[in-house]
C-alpha cells in the first residue's frame, strides 16, 4: 500500500520548492535592493534639500517612497505571477526644487494626487494606449534631458568641493564598473558610497548624527492643497514621467524578457499608488525600469517573480528605519550625496540624449531641453511645461513633417 501521508508530504515540500528562487534570482534581488537604495536614496536627498524640504518631510518620503511601494510591489506580484517591482518615479523627484520655489509643499503634494487620479483612470478605462501613442517622444525625452542634466553636471562640480574625496568616489565606481569581476560581487554604485564615506569619515567631513535621531520611522501624513497654477505645472509633466518614461521602460523590459505585461493594470496600480504615497509626501509610483531589469537579467524564468517580491519585503524592512537612515544620508557631504546622484543617473542621461536627438523632431528636442535647462518659469510655472509647449510650437511650425510622421507611426 502506498504512503500516502509520506507522498502528501513530498507534494507539499514540492508546492514549498515553486517559491524558493535559486541563487541567480536570489542575488539579482539582492543587487536590485541595492541599487535601490543608494543612487536612488542619493537623488531623493539631493532633490529634496534643493527643495527645502526638512528631514522630517524627508523621512516620511522615504518611509512612503520605499516601505508602501514595497507592499505595492507585493501585491501586484503576487496578483500576476511576474515580476513588477513599484517604486517612486526619479524624474519626478526631480521636478521638486524647481517647483518648490514657488509653491509650498502641500501644493505639490495636490499634484501628485491629481496625476494619481487621471492615472488610475486612464488605466481602468483603457484609454493609456491612445495617451502613449499620442506623446511625440523625442520632445519628451529632450526636456526630460534637460532636467537630468544639472544632476549630471554635480559629477563634475562635485571636485570643487573635494577632490580627494569626489576622485577616489569616482575612482571606485569606475574600477568596479571596469572590472566585471568585481562588479559581480557589489554593484558600482554601492562601492562608491562606501568608499566615498570611508573617505568622507577620513577626511573628517562626516557630521556627527544627533543623539535625538529616532531609530523607526514615525511618517507625517500630508493634507494636500489644490492650486490651479500647480496643476497646470506639475500635472502633466508628472504624468509624462510615469506613463511615458518610467512605465514604458519597466513595461518594454518584462516584454523582452518573456512576460506579458498587463499594462492596464500597471497604469491603475501606479495611479492608485500614486496617491498613497502622497499621503506621505512621496513623489508619485511607477514600474522601475532598472530594478526590474536586473532582476530578470539572469536566473530561473518562472521564479522572477519571487525576486520582485524580495525586493519588495526589503523595501519595507528599509522604510521601517527611514529616520535612521535620512540622518546618516544628511551626516554625509552634499557634494558626495551629488556625485553618487550624478553617477547613478549617467546611464539614464546617455539613453535619454539618444532617444532625444535620435529620430524623429530634432529641433522641438533640443528646444525642449534648452528651455528645461534654462530652468526659468514663466508665469510662475515651471520651465519643464513650458520646455514641452515651447518644442511642440517648433516643431509645428518648423519641422511639421517630421512632427506628422511621428504622430502616424505612435497611432499605427
Amino acid at each position: 500500500m502506498p504512503d500516502n501521508g509520506a507522498h502528501s508530504v513530498q507534494e507539499r515540500l514540492s508546492g514549498l520548492a515553486a517559491y524558493i528562487p535559486d541563487r541567480h534570482t536570489f542575488s539579482n534581488s539582492i543587487t536590485a535592493f541595492l541599487f535601490c537604495i543608494t543612487g536612488p536614496l542619493a537623488i531623493l536627498i539631493a532633490s529634496g534639500q534643493a527643495g527645502g524640504l526638512t528631514e522630517s518631510d524627508l523621512s516620511s518620503w522615504i518611509f512612503g517612497g520605499y516601505g508602501t511601494a514595497g507592499l505595492i510591489t507585493l501585491w501586484i506580484c503576487w496578483r500576476f505571477r511576474q515580476p513588477m517591482v513599484v517604486a517612486w518615479t526619479i524624474p519626478g523627484a526631480l521636478l521638486l526644487p524647481a517647483a518648490l520655489d514657488h509653491l509650498t509643499f502641500a501644493q505639490v503634494i495636490g499634484t501628485y494626487w491629481v496625476t494619481g487620479i487621471v492615472i488610475a483612470i486612464l488605466g481602468w478605462s483603457g484609454l493609456i494606449g491612445k495617451v502613449m501613442r499620442s506623446i511625440p517622444m523625442p520632445i519628451v525625452m529632450g526636456m526630460v534631458a534637460g532636467v537630468f542634466l544639472p544632476l549630471g553636471i554635480r559629477v563634475v562640480t562635485s571636485f570643487t568641493d573635494s577632490a580627494l574625496l569626489a576622485g577616489v568616489t569616482l575612482f571606485v565606481f569606475l574600477l568596479f564598473t571596469l572590472v566585471r569581476s568585481l562588479g559581480r560581487y557589489m554593484p558600482p554604485i554601492l562601492a562608491a558610497i562606501i568608499a566615498g564615506g570611508v573617505t568622507a569619515w577620513l577626511v573628517g567631513a562626516v557630521a556627527p548624527i544627533p543623539e535625538t535621531t529616532r531609530i523607526f520611522a514615525r511618517p507625517t501624513f500630508y493634507v494636500p492643497e489644490f492650486s490651479i497654477q500647480a496643476m497646470i505645472e506639475l500635472v502633466i509633466p508628472l504624468m509624462v514621467t510615469v506613463l511615458g518614461i518610467q512605465n514604458a521602460q519597466g513595461i518594454a523590459i518584462l516584454k523582452n524578457a518573456g512576460f506579458n505585461a498587463p499594462v492596464k493594470a500597471i497604469t491603475t496600480t501606479t495611479g492608485w499608488g500614486s496617491i498613497l504615497l502622497a499621503l506621505t509626501g512621496s513623489v508619485p509610483a511607477c514600474l522601475t525600469g532598472p530594478l526590474n531589469g536586473i532582476i530578470v537579467s539572469s536566473g530561473d524564468h518562472s521564479k522572477h517573480w519571487i525576486g520582485a517580491m524580495i525586493v519588495g519585503f526589503l523595501m519595507i524592512g528599509f522604510a521601517l528605519f527611514a529616520p535612521l537612515a535620512t540622518a546618516f544620508a544628511l551626516a554625509l557631504p552634499l557634494s558626495l550625496i551629488g556625485l553618487i546622484g550624478g553617477l547613478a543617473m549617467m546611464r539614464v542621461l546617455q539613453t535619454t540624449f539618444q532617444a532625444a536627438f535620435n529620430g524623429e523632431c530634432p529641433l522641438g528636442a533640443l528646444v525642449a531641453f534648452v528651455v528645461s535647462v534654462a530652468g526659468v518659469p514663466i508665469f510662475n510655472i515651471g520651465a519643464p511645461f513650458w520646455g514641452l509647449v515651447f518644442a511642440f510650437i517648433a516643431s509645428w511650425l518648423l519641422e511639421r513633417g517630421s512632427l506628422r510622421r511621428l504622430i502616424d507611426q505612435n497611432s499605427n
